[in-house]
């Protein structure tokens, strides 16, 4: 006897989004009383005290930054496929200078890269002539103002800080390319990337369909949440800590208005550190709501994705020490006048 198998037909593409869509809007809005139930009906922990508190906040936090990831960054991502990297870059390689180094820090919101990607990309913009300036905007604005970021600011503390958020990042990043640009400092770029410019292939554009371009913003989803999962999960717990066990007076006395040294002390610290975006969001919620002021808190942010040592130890491959030094110090300088400008406006 010869048993036949039988194929079920596959549900209409479109049916299969929408029901993705359904059931990520039913998650998120279950998200407050899930994390109450889990931490106060399941592990029986008490309202008010600082391991129910902390509790509670990551089992908030953990489903809630996870959604943001999985339903915007695919949506991001989608919009972001008609803008692959060769065309990014034939886009500004054919600019002036301002112009330029405006769009470049813009189109880093959109094409987001970690400091492992730094190299590669710098190689590929001095390849297809694109101005340093203007590369230096791109490589400043990448990590330091990415979608990511943004999607999970606006949806864990609404449009305004999102925005401020967006705004000086794109400032710092437009800023500290336009004045590399006027240093004219190619001489401190290795000989070996020079040598490269204008050994690129012609830019061969691929068309995709509807179905095939979402499926690839998913798998790229997928990937990016599975890489950058620990991150997330060890900012939540710290976050956690801090909203729970860390005293407020703590906090205030470190980062709150009342230190005039505060946004200088938060950036020293983020020098040594390393994180994507996505991982400090957690932690700047809980700083927050102990009191931490909002400039100084950006610039933490900022700080810890835009300046860290290995971004640096990677760039040291195709740039020299003296370009190094005059990036790291412009954009310290911005990330320090944002955090007391906002200190200074946002009492």
């Amino acid at each position: 006897m010869t048993t036949v198998a039988v194929r079920r037909p596959r549900p209409p593409f479109w049916l299969v989004v929408g029901g993705a869509v359904a059931g990520w809007l039913i998650a998120w809005f279950s998200t407050a009383q899930l994390a109450t139930w889990l931490a106060f009906d399941l592990l029986r922990l008490e309202p008010g005290t600082q391991l129910g508190e902390a509790v509670a906040f990551f089992a908030l936090d953990v489903p809630k930054v996870l959604l943001l990831l999985l339903g915007i960054v695919t949506a991001v991502t989608l919009i972001r496929g008609f803008f692959p990297p060769e065309k990014v870059r034939g886009v500004l390689a054919g600019r002036g200078e301002f112009a330029g180094t405006v769009g470049a820090a813009s189109l880093g919101i959109v094409t987001p890269f970690c400091s492992c990607s730094a190299v590669p990309l710098f190689i590929g913009f001095v390849e297809a002539g694109v101005p340093l300036g203007v590369t230096f905007a791109f490589l400043i604005s990448s990590p330091m103002v990415n979608e990511v970021a943004l999607v999970l600011l606006w949806g864990l503390f609404g449009p305004v800080i999102a925005i401020t958020y967006m705004a000086a990042g794109l400032a710092v990043a437009i800023v500290g390319g336009f004045l590399i640009g006027k240093l004219h400092m190619e001489r401190y770029v290795e000989d070996y990337v020079w040598a490269l410019q204008g050994a690129g292939g012609q830019m061969i554009e691929i068309r995709l369909s509807w179905e095939e371009r979402v499926r690839d913003a998913w798998s790229y989803t997928r990937d990016l949440v599975g890489r950058i999962l620990p991150y997330i999960l060890l900012g939540i717990g710290i976050g956690a800590f801090i909203h729970g066990f860390v005293p407020t007076d703590l906090v205030v006395a470190i980062g709150g208005p009342g230190n005039p040294l505060a946004v200088p002390l938060v950036v020293l610290i983020a020098i040594p550190l390393y994180s994507n975006a996505a991982g400090t969001i957690p932690i700047v919620q809980a700083l927050l709501g102990k009191g931490m002021a909002l400039g100084t808190t950006l610039a933490f942010m900022m700080a810890i994705t835009a300046i860290s040592l290995p971004e640096f130890i990677i760039l040291k491959k195709v740039i020299k020490t003296p370009l190094i030094a005059v990036f790291a110090t412009i954009v310290t300088a911005g990330i320090l006048l944002i955090g007391f400008l906002f200190n200074f406006l946002i009492r």
